[in-house]
């Protein structure tokens, strides 16, 4: 089986059935078009053209013969529909009357891929065959392959429960993936990772497996690019424990993490040429009698002492000592995601990512690829004026500031305080999960906001 069949997408085959293509507006004229016979069944069967509905006709001996689908934008979550609710068989494209572009074309198929995800690796029972669809050869392979290679990789990490995903096995992960596209790696870990990042080593240190910076770099030419992911493996909140409820999905604080080694492997798979870096602050936020304390104050690699407003707040610390190292590098653009506050969501709920950055300019560039992509990111201020929340603690530069509102903002203005406000820095407070299934986005772990900055950087890459 090669790659692309793991997503549901095949070569030519001549045992496939045709699946014609249309819009709304164009099934009168479609209906108008076919025999009398066929007419007949579509209107005994109701059909309404809605977008993301499909119906197979039958032949004289009752098999199937042919399907058509409706679709409409944004045709990435028609082509899931699509993928989910026709029959199990091998499918190819017939466009009617050219009525979708070839982007267009490559976002339905890339919606077909999506849909054909599953987490099953702890199930005995035998895995159900994928619906597949023959990849039209106008479709650019290595950008659909990059960015379901990197969508399922997100997935997979991030529905990995914690006793299968520590921290160590995290940089095994990332390892692979270097391996597999012979980037450069490196870890720092035990005592030259608490002399070098001290917050990650303190966030990690009460842990039974400790904590870890891992580097990636790959590709020598066209602009610099950092991705920076939170790698918290899980986080019990440390002494300030979460409730159990709060503490059940926790195992996704990694999802960060998951989303920057998606990214990458989706930029690394099409071949963008960036120079690449990934930096992983990799953690569990773990009780013992090692744990940070409430009021403790911290030393970072950036020399700023901080002062534990709340332990729970554990992402923001691993993240400082992340971007210190990074901007060490002079990216041309860098860029965090992170499971940061419960305060994104309350402000824009947990499928809309908020984004944060210090141009405007890329802020707007980044909005415009979410909308291509079908991917939202929603951009929220960085206040100014709440900045100085963070210099109200009692002895140092606080980690939450004072104030019990605003605490997506907060997050991002401590941040900032590490990142530089000249640099080129974005930050995307994401949730990371699907509460609910979708034709294309199953319940679990999900990767938002990875193709619409995989969209920006192939933007960055394209005009270098």
């Amino acid at each position: 089986m090669n790659r692309m069949e793991n997503f549901g997408l095949t070569e030519a085959c001549d045992k496939a059935h045709d699946l014609h293509i249309l819009t709304p507006d164009l099934y009168d004229r479609w209906h108008a078009s076919l025999d009398t016979r066929q007419q007949n069944w579509l209107n005994a069967q109701n059909f309404e053209a809605k977008p993301g509905t499909a119906i197979c006709l039958p032949d004289y001996d009752g098999h199937i013969d042919w399907a058509f689908g409706i679709v409409d934008a944004p045709y990435i979550w028609d082509g899931a529909k699509l993928s989910s609710a026709l029959p199990k068989a091998i499918w190819e494209l017939q466009v009617y009357d050219s009525c979708i572009d070839r982007d267009q074309l490559g976002q339905l198929v890339l919606g077909w891929g999506l849909a054909n995800y599953r987490f099953d690796r702890y199930r005995d029972k035998a895995k159900t065959p994928l619906n597949q669809l023959i990849c039209p050869q106008t479709i650019p392979v290595s950008r659909l392959n990059g960015l379901l290679t990197g969508t399922y990789l997100c997935r997979d990490l991030i529905n990995l429960p914690s006793n299968h995903l520590t921290p160590a096995e995290l940089e095994t992960a990332a390892r692979q993936l270097a391996k597999t596209h012979q980037a450069t790696f490196t870890s720092h870990e035990g005592d030259q990772l608490a002399e070098a990042f001290p917050a990650i080593h303190t966030v990690g240190r009460a842990a039974e497996t400790g904590p870890r910076l891992i580097d990636l770099r790959w590709g020598n030419s066209g602009p610099k690019i950092t991705l920076i992911g939170k790698g918290i493996t899980f986080d019990s909140g440390g002494l300030d424990l979460k409730p159990s409820k709060a503490m059940e999905i926790m195992k996704k604080d990694m999802g960060g993490a998951a989303i920057v080694l998606g990214l990458a492997a989706a930029l690394m798979t099409h071949g963008t040429n960036i120079q690449l870096r990934v930096l992983i602050a990799a953690a569990e936020n773990a009780v013992s009698e090692r744990a940070m304390r409430p009021l403790d104050i911290i030393d970072t690699r950036a020399g700023i002492k901080v002062e534990v407003g709340n332990t729970d707040a554990e992402g923001r610390l691993v993240l400082a000592d992340a971007i210190d190292y990074a901007i060490e590098d002079e990216p041309d653009f860098m860029i965090d995601f992170a499971t940061l506050t419960g305060a994104a969501r309350v402000a824009l709920g947990t499928e809309l990512p908020a984004l944060f950055a210090n141009d405007q300019d890329t802020a707007n560039s980044l909005i415009a690829a979410s909308k291509r992509s079908a991917d939202p990111l929603w951009q929220l201020p960085l206040f100014d004026d709440y900045d100085r929340h963070l210099d109200a603690g009692y002895a140092a530069l606080s980690s939450t500031g004072l104030s019990g509102y605003g605490g997506a903002i907060t997050a991002a203005l401590f941040l900032r305080r590490f990142a530089g406000s000249a640099n080129n820095w974005a930050h995307i407070d994401v949730m990371a999960w699907n509460l609910a299934s979708r034709p294309g986005r199953p319940k679990g772990g999900e990767a938002m906001g990875l193709r619409a900055v995989f969209d920006y950087i192939s933007t960055l890459a394209a005009d270098s």
